[in-house]
């Protein structure tokens, strides 16, 4: 999960430079690929957030069983 996380971030990080530099060179095409790949790993980041989150809702429930 954590190199899902890193590659979420990446994908936002390397947007953001496309964006910007599609920006201050004037090139519309470069600055909407930037603007995807930045959503792009922002709805990676939240799924695999997502997924944490009910893997440890999953754990939490299967140790309460085991206690009762």
């Amino acid at each position: 999960m954590l190199e899902e996380k890193f590659d979420a971030k990446l994908d936002q990080v390397s947007g953001k430079v496309k964006e910007t530099v599609g920006h201050l060179i004037d090139d519309k095409d470069l600055e909407t690929k930037g603007k995807v790949e930045q959503t792009k790993g922002k709805i990676s980041e939240v799924i695999t957030d997502a997924k944490n989150s009910l893997k440890g809702l999953l754990f939490g429930l299967s140790r309460k069983d085991k206690e009762e």
